[in-house]
Protein backbone atom coordinates (compact mmCIF):
# COMPACT_ATOMS: atom_id res chain seq x y z
CA UNK A 1 0.00 0.00 0.00
CA UNK A 2 2.21 2.99 -1.26
CA UNK A 3 1.66 6.27 -0.03
CA UNK A 4 3.64 9.40 -0.16
CA UNK A 5 5.40 10.86 2.72
CA UNK A 6 3.46 13.66 4.28
CA UNK A 7 5.94 16.06 5.10
CA UNK A 8 4.36 18.73 7.76
CA UNK A 9 5.53 22.45 7.35
CA UNK A 10 5.11 25.37 9.29
CA UNK A 11 4.72 27.47 6.65
CA UNK A 12 3.89 30.57 8.09
CA UNK A 13 1.21 32.71 5.65
CA UNK A 14 -1.06 29.53 6.86
CA UNK A 15 -0.22 29.98 10.62
CA UNK A 16 -0.45 33.26 10.54
CA UNK A 17 2.65 33.74 12.47
CA UNK A 18 6.14 33.72 12.20
CA UNK A 19 9.25 33.00 14.41
CA UNK A 20 10.48 35.84 15.72
CA UNK A 21 13.73 37.68 15.35
CA UNK A 22 16.28 38.62 18.18
CA UNK A 23 14.92 41.94 20.00
CA UNK A 24 16.66 45.08 17.23
CA UNK A 25 17.86 47.82 17.90
CA UNK A 26 15.94 51.48 16.91
CA UNK A 27 17.98 52.21 13.79
CA UNK A 28 16.80 48.93 12.23
CA UNK A 29 12.99 48.81 13.85
CA UNK A 30 11.53 51.29 10.63
CA UNK A 31 12.55 49.10 8.26
CA UNK A 32 11.62 46.37 9.74
CA UNK A 33 8.11 47.12 10.60
CA UNK A 34 8.03 48.06 6.73
CA UNK A 35 9.30 44.55 5.93
CA UNK A 36 7.03 42.99 8.21
CA UNK A 37 3.80 45.09 6.67
CA UNK A 38 5.10 43.59 3.33
CA UNK A 39 5.66 40.04 4.57
CA UNK A 40 1.93 40.36 6.04
CA UNK A 41 0.75 41.98 2.35
CA UNK A 42 2.16 38.99 0.25
CA UNK A 43 0.74 36.28 3.25
CA UNK A 44 -2.93 37.94 2.35
CA UNK A 45 -2.47 37.55 -2.10
CA UNK A 46 -0.92 34.23 -1.17
CA UNK A 47 -4.12 33.08 0.12
CA UNK A 48 -5.82 34.75 -2.22
CA UNK A 49 -3.40 33.30 -5.20
CA UNK A 50 -2.25 36.27 -6.49
CA UNK A 51 0.89 34.71 -6.44
CA UNK A 52 3.20 37.15 -8.92
CA UNK A 53 1.42 40.56 -6.57
CA UNK A 54 3.02 38.72 -3.49
CA UNK A 55 6.26 37.90 -4.48
CA UNK A 56 6.45 41.76 -5.83
CA UNK A 57 5.88 42.85 -1.30
CA UNK A 58 7.96 39.93 -0.43
CA UNK A 59 10.94 41.23 -2.49
CA UNK A 60 10.12 44.71 -1.54
CA UNK A 61 10.24 43.37 2.17
CA UNK A 62 14.12 41.94 1.53
CA UNK A 63 14.88 45.36 0.05
CA UNK A 64 13.83 46.59 3.36
CA UNK A 65 15.35 44.68 5.63
CA UNK A 66 17.70 41.38 3.90
CA UNK A 67 17.86 40.33 7.28
CA UNK A 68 14.63 39.55 7.88
CA UNK A 69 14.03 35.69 8.13
CA UNK A 70 10.76 35.27 7.75
CA UNK A 71 10.41 37.04 4.74
CA UNK A 72 13.10 34.10 3.47
CA UNK A 73 10.90 31.71 4.70
CA UNK A 74 7.95 33.00 2.75
CA UNK A 75 9.58 33.89 -0.07
CA UNK A 76 10.75 30.15 -0.42
CA UNK A 77 7.37 28.74 0.30
CA UNK A 78 5.90 31.28 -3.08
CA UNK A 79 9.14 29.72 -5.06
CA UNK A 80 8.30 26.15 -4.19
CA UNK A 81 4.72 26.91 -5.35
CA UNK A 82 6.14 28.08 -8.83
CA UNK A 83 8.52 26.05 -9.34
CA UNK A 84 11.43 27.52 -8.70
CA UNK A 85 13.35 25.52 -6.66
CA UNK A 86 16.76 26.87 -7.02
CA UNK A 87 15.65 30.20 -4.95
CA UNK A 88 13.53 28.31 -2.82
CA UNK A 89 16.35 26.72 -1.70
CA UNK A 90 18.45 29.65 -0.91
CA UNK A 91 15.99 31.51 1.04
CA UNK A 92 14.99 28.84 3.14
CA UNK A 93 19.03 28.40 3.51
CA UNK A 94 19.41 32.26 4.60
CA UNK A 95 16.32 32.28 6.88
CA UNK A 96 18.60 29.39 8.63
CA UNK A 97 21.80 30.81 8.67
CA UNK A 98 19.75 34.45 10.12
CA UNK A 99 18.03 32.17 12.71
CA UNK A 100 20.21 29.47 13.26
CA UNK A 101 18.74 28.03 16.75
CA UNK A 102 14.77 28.68 15.61
CA UNK A 103 12.72 25.35 15.79
CA UNK A 104 10.59 26.15 12.75
CA UNK A 105 13.19 28.15 11.03
CA UNK A 106 15.13 24.82 11.00
CA UNK A 107 12.47 22.36 10.35
CA UNK A 108 11.65 24.09 7.36
CA UNK A 109 14.82 23.94 5.75
CA UNK A 110 14.80 20.21 6.54
CA UNK A 111 11.40 19.98 4.81
CA UNK A 112 12.23 20.89 2.18
CA UNK A 113 15.35 19.09 1.62
CA UNK A 114 13.76 15.67 2.49
CA UNK A 115 11.49 16.70 -0.35
CA UNK A 116 14.06 17.35 -2.82
CA UNK A 117 16.05 13.67 -1.50
CA UNK A 118 18.40 15.04 0.36
CA UNK A 119 17.48 12.95 3.18
CA UNK A 120 21.02 12.94 5.51
CA UNK A 121 20.97 16.80 5.49
CA UNK A 122 17.80 17.11 6.29
CA UNK A 123 18.09 15.27 9.42
CA UNK A 124 21.25 17.57 10.58
CA UNK A 125 18.33 20.47 10.34
CA UNK A 126 15.52 18.63 12.08
CA UNK A 127 17.67 17.77 14.85
CA UNK A 128 18.89 21.30 15.07
CA UNK A 129 15.05 21.99 15.26
CA UNK A 130 14.73 20.03 18.53
CA UNK A 131 17.52 21.38 20.23
CA UNK A 132 15.37 24.74 20.32
CA UNK A 133 14.09 24.38 23.92
CA UNK A 134 11.35 27.33 22.85
CA UNK A 135 9.98 25.16 19.99
CA UNK A 136 6.44 24.44 20.67
CA UNK A 137 5.79 22.27 17.84
CA UNK A 138 8.67 19.80 18.44
CA UNK A 139 6.32 16.66 17.19
CA UNK A 140 6.52 18.42 14.03
CA UNK A 141 9.88 18.09 13.41
CA UNK A 142 10.06 14.57 15.08
CA UNK A 143 7.21 13.03 12.62
CA UNK A 144 9.14 15.00 9.40
CA UNK A 145 12.27 13.48 10.49
CA UNK A 146 10.83 10.30 10.75
CA UNK A 147 9.10 10.56 7.50
CA UNK A 148 12.46 11.51 5.94
CA UNK A 149 14.34 8.02 7.19
CA UNK A 150 11.13 5.93 6.51
CA UNK A 151 11.96 7.32 2.96
CA UNK A 152 15.86 6.15 3.34
CA UNK A 153 14.55 2.59 4.91
CA UNK A 154 15.95 3.61 8.19
CA UNK A 155 12.60 2.27 9.68
CA UNK A 156 13.95 1.28 13.37
CA UNK A 157 15.30 5.36 13.59
CA UNK A 158 11.44 6.39 11.67
CA UNK A 159 9.46 4.50 14.49
CA UNK A 160 11.49 6.11 17.37
CA UNK A 161 10.85 9.23 15.88
CA UNK A 162 7.07 9.09 15.50
CA UNK A 163 6.63 7.60 19.08
CA UNK A 164 8.68 10.46 20.79
CA UNK A 165 6.36 12.60 18.24
CA UNK A 166 3.94 10.98 20.42
CA UNK A 167 4.68 11.70 23.50
CA UNK A 168 4.61 15.76 22.62
CA UNK A 169 1.53 15.50 20.54
CA UNK A 170 -0.56 12.50 21.24
CA UNK A 171 -2.90 13.53 18.34
CA UNK A 172 -0.20 13.60 15.88
CA UNK A 173 -1.83 12.30 12.92
CA UNK A 174 0.72 11.22 10.96
CA UNK A 175 2.82 9.92 13.41
CA UNK A 176 -0.13 7.46 14.32
CA UNK A 177 -0.79 6.31 10.91
CA UNK A 178 3.07 5.50 10.20
CA UNK A 179 3.72 4.00 13.41
CA UNK A 180 0.41 1.58 12.41
CA UNK A 181 2.16 1.53 8.55
CA UNK A 182 5.41 -0.05 10.50
CA UNK A 183 3.92 -2.69 12.87
CA UNK A 184 2.10 -3.71 10.53
CA UNK A 185 5.00 -4.59 8.25
CA UNK A 186 6.61 -6.12 11.23
CA UNK A 187 3.70 -8.76 11.25
CA UNK A 188 2.45 -6.29 15.38
CA UNK A 189 -1.34 -6.73 13.89
CA UNK A 190 -2.51 -5.83 17.32
CA UNK A 191 -0.41 -2.80 17.97
CA UNK A 192 -0.83 -1.30 14.28
CA UNK A 193 -4.78 -1.83 15.13
CA UNK A 194 -4.83 0.23 18.01
CA UNK A 195 -2.62 2.86 16.51
CA UNK A 196 -4.85 2.86 13.67
CA UNK A 197 -7.93 3.01 15.69
CA UNK A 198 -6.01 6.00 17.31
CA UNK A 199 -5.94 7.72 13.87
CA UNK A 200 -8.69 7.00 13.18
CA UNK A 201 -10.27 8.70 15.55
CA UNK A 202 -9.35 11.92 15.15
CA UNK A 203 -11.61 11.79 12.12
CA UNK A 204 -8.81 12.41 9.34
CA UNK A 205 -9.91 9.11 7.24
CA UNK A 206 -8.32 8.62 3.70
CA UNK A 207 -8.12 5.92 1.49
CA UNK A 208 -4.56 4.82 2.35
CA UNK A 209 -6.02 4.80 6.10
CA UNK A 210 -9.00 2.96 5.22
CA UNK A 211 -7.45 0.22 3.05
CA UNK A 212 -4.43 -0.22 5.65
CA UNK A 213 -7.49 -0.61 8.21
CA UNK A 214 -8.54 -3.22 5.38
CA UNK A 215 -5.35 -5.45 5.78
CA UNK A 216 -4.72 -5.38 9.53
CA UNK A 217 -8.35 -6.98 9.93
CA UNK A 218 -7.88 -9.63 7.81
CA UNK A 219 -4.73 -10.55 9.21
CA UNK A 220 -6.05 -10.56 12.30
CA UNK A 221 -9.59 -12.77 11.35
CA UNK A 222 -11.85 -10.56 11.77
CA UNK A 223 -14.21 -10.63 8.61
CA UNK A 224 -16.64 -7.79 9.87
CA UNK A 225 -14.43 -5.09 10.98
CA UNK A 226 -12.71 -5.94 7.56
CA UNK A 227 -15.77 -5.34 5.82
CA UNK A 228 -16.65 -1.99 7.69
CA UNK A 229 -13.55 -0.75 6.34
CA UNK A 230 -14.29 -1.78 2.86
CA UNK A 231 -17.57 -0.31 2.92
CA UNK A 232 -16.14 2.72 4.17
CA UNK A 233 -13.35 3.28 1.28
CA UNK A 234 -15.75 2.64 -1.07
CA UNK A 235 -18.32 4.85 -0.34
CA UNK A 236 -15.84 7.84 1.23
CA UNK A 237 -13.21 7.32 -1.65
CA UNK A 238 -14.89 5.45 -4.66
CA UNK A 239 -12.35 6.59 -7.04
CA UNK A 240 -9.50 6.04 -5.35
CA UNK A 241 -6.96 3.74 -6.32
CA UNK A 242 -7.17 2.24 -2.82
CA UNK A 243 -10.53 1.37 -3.52
CA UNK A 244 -9.36 -0.25 -6.99
CA UNK A 245 -6.96 -2.24 -5.92
CA UNK A 246 -9.31 -3.40 -3.08
CA UNK A 247 -11.82 -4.31 -5.58
CA UNK A 248 -9.74 -5.88 -8.22
CA UNK A 249 -8.26 -8.00 -5.05
CA UNK A 250 -12.16 -9.17 -3.91
CA UNK A 251 -12.98 -12.22 -5.01
CA UNK A 252 -15.97 -12.36 -7.63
Amino acid sequence: MPRKFALIAICFFLLGGCATAAPRSNPESKARKAAEINVSLAQGYMKQDKLEIALEKLQRALEQDPNYADAHTVIAVLYERINRGQLAEEHYRRAAQLQPKVGAVNNNYGTYLCRTGRLDEASKYFDRALEDPFYQTRDVALTNAGTCRMQANRTEEAEKDFREALLSNANNAEALYQLARILFGKSDFLRARAFLQRYDSLGQANPEALLLGHSIENKLGNSREAGEYARRLKTEFPDSDQARQLESSTPS
